[in-house]
């Protein structure tokens, strides 16, 4: 009896010391809101302009073990845009129905890591209430603790059903260009 005490301390002590020694296989890591940002870029025949969101919600599961992002999934509020003219952020919150539709996401089913820090994310984008497959490229770079998805992918306004918005009786360009810089603290 005193021998299989000894033996089930010992092994006490061996999984003890292991969860504080051995790294976490996965993790779920935020995005953090005061660094990251996602931009649209979109034209119209007099002007382009862009609208920044700083409201960014973004989350990764890590593979510690790998140093590697093995998803992502990221949530934005339309009306979170800002492009410096509120009649036409008014606007563009009405275009998109805002209201009915308050969210873009995007939700990865498969992350790669490639050369040079290279990612790609295959997913899908649910805009205006309409969701598509689409794939991501992305650079990852890394510095102070801290890793960076910087990328950039065309979206076109007519395959989420959104009707373009027009000024002075011309619309806008249909595609537009969604940037994103979203960095994580590891």
């Amino acid at each position: 009896m005193k021998n299989y005490l000894i033996l089930n301390g010992y092994w006490l002590a061996i999984v003890v010391l292991c969860a504080f020694v051995a790294p976490m296989a996965k993790r779920k890591v935020m995005a953090d809101k005061a660094l990251s940002t996602v931009s649209y870029a979109a034209k119209h025949p007099l002007h382009s302009w862009e609208g920044v969101s700083r409201d960014v919600n973004c989350a990764m599961i890590y593979n510690d073990e790998t140093k590697q992002p093995e998803s992502i999934a990221v949530s934005i509020k339309v009306a979170s845009f800002d492009s410096d003219n509120n009649n036409r952020d008014s606007h563009a919150v009405e275009a998109m129905e805002g209201i009915k539709y308050p969210n873009v996401t995007f939700s990865s089913s498969d992350v790669k890591a490639g050369d040079n820090g290279a990612l790609t994310a295959k997913g899908n984008l649910t805009f205006h209430g309409v969701t598509k497959p689409v794939t991501l490229q992305a650079t990852r770079k890394e510095a102070d603790g801290k890793m960076t998805l910087v990328g950039e992918f065309p979206v076109n306004m007519t395959d989420y059903k959104i009707e373009r918005p027009s000024l002075m009786g011309m619309k806008t360009e249909d595609g537009m260009l969604l940037k994103f810089n979203v960095v994580f603290s590891l």
